[in-house]
C-alpha cells in the first residue's frame, strides 16, 4: 500500500479532488488507482489567512509494481507501508467455573464486555446507575432544578462519565497494535459518523455517544453477554489472595475468577471500600481549576484569522504554560462551542465539567484551566494525613467550598473580578455583558477563596500567558465557572505486569484505577484487559 503524507487542498474541495491529487501526486492515471482511503485530515493554519486541509491518504493500485510508482514520482511524502490490523489473542488453556464480571460501564469496561461477549466469553457488566436513556432524563432534570440522584447523574450510570462531555477520541498512546483504530471503528459500527476515522481531533458529541453506547450494550446481550442497571457493587469476595466475585448493595452476588474494577474516577466510596480490602492503591498527582468561557467567534479568529472559510469546524486550542514555582498550567477538555456544565454526584458538593453536542454549534467555547497539584499539596491544604485516598479528600474540600459560595449552584466570576485587576487596565475584545452558556443553574459569585493562595496565583499567571498566545484570553468579562475538580482519577489501584492486582483475579482498569485519561485511552486499556483474560482462559 501506499501513502501519502502532508496532501493539501483547499476547504470546500470535492471529495473526487482527493483522489485525483493522489493521482497527480504519484503521476497516475485516476483510473489506475484501485482505492484512495482517507488515513487522516488536519487543518493547516500556520500561515493564516492562507489555510489548507492536510490529508495523509492510502493507495492501491489495479496494476503495477507500487515500488516502481513511488520510485518514478521521487516525493519524500510518498512511502509504502503496511495496514495495522488489530487481532484479538486466541484462548488460553485454563478452565473457569464462572464467567467473567465488569464492575462499571464506562469506556474501559463497556469495550472490555463488547471484546469477551464477541469472542464467546459471555461476560457479566455490573453497573451501578441506571442506562443511558434513564440516565439522560434523571441528568436533564437535576440540570432544570432537581435533585441529584447519587447513583444516577453526570458521573455513574451507562457510558460512564464520558457520556456528558464532549465526547473527544483523540489519545496520544502510541498504538502499534491497531487498538485505538479498533476502536473508532466499533464506535462507527454502532452509530458514529465515519469521519472520526480519519479527523486529526475526532470527537462525537454527547449526543450522538449516547445512542452508540446503547447499541454497543444491545450488541454486547445478543453474544450472550449479561447488563445489570442498578448494581452498585459494595464488597469483594476474597479467599486468601484471590477474589472469588462480588457482592451488590441490594444483596445480589455474582461469583468470578476475573472481576474487572472498571469503576471510573469518581466512585469514591468504592475506593473506600477497596481500602478496607486492603487493595493496594496509592494517591496520585492531578489538576484541579475552573471552567473558562470565551466567545466561540474569538477563539476562531486567533486560530483561523479575519475570516476564515465555513468549511472549517469551529476552532480549538490546546494551551500549556509553567509558573515561577514550576507548577504545571494547562487546558483540558477543551470544548468548541460547547457549556458549562454542572457534573456533582455527591449532596453538598460541586463540581463542574464541559460538555458539546455533536454540531458544536453553541456560541461560547469552554476548557477548563487547571493546575497541577501533588499528594503533597493533599496534606498541606486539606488537612489529609495522607494514606491512597488523600486526593479524594481534597477533591471534596474544594467541591464543599464551591457548593457553599454558590449556594448549590454553578457559582461564576469574570476574570478581571477574580484578578482583581487594577481599573483603567481592562480589555475589550470580550464584550462586557458577555454571559455563560451553561448545564445546570448558576449564580455570580466570589471564586477567589476557593483555592489557595498559591494555587490561584498559579491558575492567574496561566491565564496570562495564554493570553500572550490567545489575545483577549485574559478579558476582564471572561466568565469562571468552578469547581473543575474530576480532571482524573487521584486514585492509582496498582497492577502487575499481568494486569492483575497483587489479588489474583481482580484486574483495575481503565481511567478510575489510574492507567487512563479520557475516552478512548480507556477503552484501549479496557480491550487489553479482555485480551489479558483471553489469553488466561478457555472460552466457557
Amino acid at each position: 500500500m501506499i501513502r501519502i503524507q502532508q496532501m493539501k487542498l483547499k476547504p470546500g474541495h470535492t471529495p473526487e479532488a482527493v483522489e485525483e491529487k493522489a493521482a497527480k501526486t504519484l503521476r497516475l492515471a485516476p483510473e489506475q488507482i484501485a482505492s484512495c482511503n482517507v488515513v487522516k485530515q488536519s487543518i493547516d493554519a500556520r500561515k493564516k489567512p492562507e489555510i489548507w486541509f492536510s490529508y495523509v491518504v492510502d493507495v492501491t493500485l489495479k496494476n503495477g509494481s507500487e515500488e516502481n510508482v513511488i520510485r518514478r514520482c521521487r516525493n519524500n511524502s510518498v512511502s509504502l507501508v503496511e495496514p495495522v490490523v488489530y487481532r484479538f489473542p486466541e484462548p488460553g488453556t485454563q478452565s473457569a467455573r464462572h464467567r467473567p464480571v465488569i464492575i462499571g460501564m464506562g469506556p474501559a469496561g463497556l469495550f472490555c464486555g463488547y471484546l469477551l461477549a464477541r469472542a464467546g466469553y459471555r461476560p457479566i457488566l455490573l453497573e451501578r446507575g441506571k442506562d443511558v436513556q434513564s440516565r439522560t432524563r434523571d441528568v436533564e432534570n437535576f440540570w432544570g432544578g432537581g435533585p441529584c440522584l447519587p447513583d444516577s447523574n453526570v458521573q455513574f450510570g451507562e457510558g460512564g462519565a464520558g457520556t456528558f462531555s464532549d465526547g473527544k477520541l483523540n489519545t496520544l498512546i502510541k498504538d502499534k497494535e491497531g487498538r485505538s483504530g479498533e476502536v473508532l471503528r466499533i464506535l462507527v459500527e454502532h452509530g458514529a459518523p465515519s469521519r472520526i476515522l480519519y479527523e486529526n481531533k475526532p470527537h462525537i458529541g454527547t449526543d450522538i455517544l449516547s445512542e452508540v453506547v446503547k447499541n454497543m450494550r444491545e450488541q454486547i446481550l445478543s453474544w450472550g453477554g449479561e447488563v445489570h442497571f442498578n448494581a452498585r457493587v459494595d464488597q469483594l469476595l476474597l479467599e486468601k489472595d484471590e477474589i472469588i466475585g462480588v457482592t451488590c448493595a441490594d444483596g445480589r452476588e455474582f461469583l468470578s475468577e476475573a472481576v474487572i474494577l472498571a469503576i471510573g474516577h469518581s466512585a469514591r466510596d468504592t475506593f473506600e471500600m477497596l481500602e478496607q480490602k486492603q487493595i493496594p492503591m496509592e494517591a496520585k498527582s492531578f489538576a484541579v481549576g475552573l471552567r473558562v468561557e470565551h466567545p466561540q467567534a474569538l477563539i476562531n479568529l486567533s486560530q483561523y484569522a479575519d475570516e476564515w472559510p465555513e468549511q472549517l469546524p469551529p476552532a480549538s486550542y490546546k494551551l500549556t504554560a509553567k509558573t515561577e514555582e514550576g507548577r504545571g498550567v494547562y487546558s483540558f477538555c477543551m470544548c468548541p462551542g460547547g457549556y458549562v456544565v454542572n457534573a456533582s454526584s455527591e449532596e453538598g458538593r460541586l463540581a463542574v465539567n464541559g460538555m458539546s453536542y455533536s454540531r458544536r454549534d453553541g456560541k461560547n467555547a469552554n476548557s477548563a484551566i487547571i493546575v497541577t497539584v501533588t499528594p503533597e499539596d493533599f496534606q498541606l491544604y486539606a488537612g489529609s494525613s495522607g494514606g491512597p485516598l488523600a486526593g479524594i479528600a481534597f477533591q471534596r474540600m474544594l467541591e464543599e467550598k464551591a457548593w457553599n459560595i454558590g449556594g448549590g449552584r454553578i457559582p461564576v466570576q469574570r476574570y478581571g473580578e477574580f484578578a482583581e485587576k487594577p481599573k483603567g487596565q481592562k480589555k475589550q475584545r470580550v464584550p462586557a455583558d458577555f454571559l455563560p452558556c451553561m448545564k445546570g443553574e448558576y449564580t455570580f459569585a466570589d471564586l477567589r477563596p476557593l483555592f489557595p493562595a498559591p494555587l490561584r496565583k498559579a491558575f492567574m499567571e496561566g491565564m496570562e500567558a495564554f493570553d500572550r498566545m490567545i489575545p483577549g484570553f485574559a478579558d476582564d468579562a471572561v466568565c469562571l465557572a468552578g469547581v473543575e475538580s474530576r480532571t482524573s482519577s487521584p486514585v492509582r489501584i496498582t497492577r502487575q505486569d499481568d494486569f492483575q492486582s497483587t489479588i489474583k483475579g481482580l484486574y483495575p482498569c481503565g481511567e478510575g484505577a489510574g492507567y487512563a485519561g479520557g475516552i478512548t485511552s480507556a477503552a484501549i486499556d479496557g480491550m487489553k484487559i479482555a485480551e489479558a483474560i483471553a489469553k488466561r482462559y478457555k472460552i466457557i
